[in-house]
């Protein structure tokens, strides 16, 4: 299969978790497939409407965001060069996580410190820099049609994402954005479904890289253990 984008993202490993997110949001990332979605009461709209817009990422926080390869580069070497940076990084571990509103969205967020996780995170933003293509005039006026802050824009500018480094911040996303009387309904339900499969510390023991196909779908190409 050929991909237009790669990112490094943290997935959950097979379990209950990893198999409840991936029906929940009805894209299995590991599997590359669709999965049906779980009945889950409660709910104040259908899950498929709920989880439309994070769909095609997969259960799954942004370490490194999707990036065009640069001129020269190929997925092959883009592959030895994860494998050599997993290879120097150690697991992370969180006190734990849990459900939290982000603005209009619902994601699952840390507990406790996360200087060891942002540092990781920073270090890998900062390796595969040589691997990303610049962004086109079109995507930084995408970019910036949201509205940005100086910092974030810098950033942007930078590293060709504006939520990174110092703006970065660990979640694992479940939901879209919603009108703001559904958020503690939806919490409440995934509070009950979810939260009992989350592993508590949370474990950080492994990146993922992943490919973005022609439709916007995100793939599972390589699990690599963290290993220094």
């Amino acid at each position: 299969m050929d991909f237009h984008r790669y990112a490094i993202y943290v997935t959950p490993p097979e379990g209950e978790f990893a198999a409840f997110g991936a029906a929940w949001l009805g894209w299995d990332s590991a599997q590359g497939c669709a999965v049906a979605h779980p009945e889950v009461q409660g709910l104040p709209a259908p899950v498929a409407e709920i989880t439309e817009t994070p769909r095609k990422y997969g259960l799954h926080a942004t370490i490194k965001p999707p990036f065009g390869l640069a001129e020269g580069q190929g997925e092959a070497g883009l592959i030895a060069a994860f494998e050599r940076f997993c290879a120097g990084e150690a697991a992370v571990t969180l006190e734990g996580v849990q459900i939290a509103g982000l603005g209009r969205f619902l994601a699952l967020v840390p507990v406790g410190d996360q200087s060891a996780l942002n540092g990781l995170a920073a270090r890998a933003v900062a390796a595969f820099e040589p691997w990303r293509a610049p962004l086109t005039e079109a995507q930084l006026a995408r970019r910036r049609a949201g509205g940005l802050t100086p910092a974030q824009d810098a950033l942007l500018l930078r590293w060709g994402y504006p939520y990174v480094m110092e703006e970065f911040r660990f979640h694992i996303t479940l939901t879209g954005k919603r009108p703001k009387a559904e958020l503690a309904p939806i919490k409440a339900a995934l509070e009950a479904r979810l939260g009992p499969l989350v592993p508590q510390p949370y474990v950080i023991d492994a990146l993922s890289l992943m490919g973005e196909d022609e439709a916007g779908r995100f793939h599972l190409l390589h699990r690599q253990t963290l290993t220094a």
